[in-house]
């Protein structure tokens, strides 16, 4: 097939040329007298996007389910309880590695399409009085159900409760694309991972940590080996790495944060905000809905829910083998409910534009019961109506 395939899925997502090209680097001496003059800067440069002044970045060679169990890890004891609300396949994903590492895991099960439940947290902390749990597991952006929550509300319910219990955010599909506060939020650890809103390959965990999180570590007796955060912080204070890095994504993460510092921050938010919104036009003019409930719609993701009667996994396969475009599939509950459109990462009107018009294409080779063009207009109407 002439052309190349358009991927718009939540994540790997699409590399900009100058991030590629920044990444084609021979290898060099990771123990040079040079390399901190890559590693640091690096590593300040991340608090940025994190927002915070008073936390530390750290860089693993791996991805953001590693970043996941760097939290746990370094500063809980094995058996600690954690608290987690359940409402989608990495909420869930979460909680069985919690699960797994021996960790108390209280679950919570929230409707597919909802976010966190504030009032509902606040509850159940107030009632530990004997402050049991030792962790709040908040999952900022849902990727398989297209929800967004609300963290700054999950810290002050926290607040409210007056519960010492640490906050540990994996906003893998949300840092670098939407609005994310670590101190103003009072996050004790946040995760994110290169494939994202980084626009990078798979490969990177990004995260930071509060100092309390960091004195926690002082008092964890988790095993752990390549995943020690202490290990990095010994080597990180002098510009270097405890095990060899990945060069490749060090350069390409410099690259990526010259882009969103040059954007700015608040640009890099609004322009999500303003292609996802056109994607939900499309959505509305097709007369289908999406997965997530009023007040809790992702920027970064639209999980579009069909008709009973069809399969999502139509969609998608029409979508991948005739046009040459990738959808997100439906994750275990909603699997051939619902497909999925990424607007994350180094998208614009033009690339949305294409994949709506794709997506109509494939419902109606399936026999969906939509106008031909429906969703495109009104996707270029919300675009041309909002153009700067």
């Amino acid at each position: 097939m002439a052309g190349r395939n358009h991927l718009y899925i939540p994540g790997p997502t699409n590399v900009p040329n100058e991030i590629l090209n920044a990444m084609h680097v021979t290898m060099e001496d990771h123990r040079s007298p040079a390399f901190p003059k890559l590693l640091t800067p690096l590593l300040q440069d991340l608090k940025k996007i994190f927002r915070t002044e008073t936390g530390q970045a750290f860089i693993f060679p791996a991805t953001g389910t590693a970043g996941w169990e760097v939290a746990l890890t370094n500063t809980l004891n094995p058996g600690d309880k954690v608290l987690i609300y359940r409402f989608g396949q990495f909420s869930h994903l979460w909680a069985e590695m919690a699960k797994r590492l021996g960790f108390d895991v209280e679950i919570h099960q929230e409707t597919w399409g909802k976010g966190i439940p504030l009032d509902k947290l606040e509850a159940r902390l107030k009632e530990d009085t004997q402050h049991e749990i030792k962790a709040v597991l908040a999952t900022h952006n849902e990727t398989a159900t297209g929800v967004t929550s609300d963290i700054g509300g999950v810290r002050k319910a926290m607040n409210a409760a007056n519960h010492p219990a640490l906050l540990f955010v994996d906003g893998v599909s949300s840092i670098a694309s939407l609005d994310f506060r670590m101190d103003e939020w009072g996050v004790d650890g946040a995760i994110s991972g290169s494939q994202k809103g980084f626009m990078m390959p798979a490969g990177g965990a990004f995260l930071a940590f509060s100092q309390k999180a960091l004195k926690a570590t002082e008092t964890s007796t988790y095993p752990r080996c390549f995943l020690d955060l202490k290990d990095q912080v010994n080597a990180n204070k002098d510009g270097y790495t405890p095990y060899t890095p990945a060069l490749p994504i060090l350069y390409g993460l410099r690259k990526a944060l010259d882009m969103l510092l040059e954007e700015g921050l608040e640009n890099v938010y609004a322009r999500h905000h303003r292609l996802a919104e056109g994607v939900r036009k499309a959505v509305a003019a097709w007369g289908l809905t999406i997965c997530a409930q009023p007040g809790f719609e992702s920027d970064t993701v639209t999980a579009i829910v069909v008709p009973a009667d069809k399969d999502a996994r139509d969609v998608i396969g029409t979508a991948f083998s005739r046009y040459d475009i990738s959808l997100g599939a439906g994750l275990s509950e909603l699997a051939g409910k619902a497909f999925r459109i990424g607007h994350v990462g180094d998208m614009n009107d033009v690339s949305m534009l294409g994949c709506i018009a794709g997506v109509e294409m494939a419902m109606l080779d399936n026999g969906f019961d939509i106008k031909p063009g429906s969703g495109v207009a009104a996707a270029i109407e919300y675009y041309r109506s909002t153009a700067q």
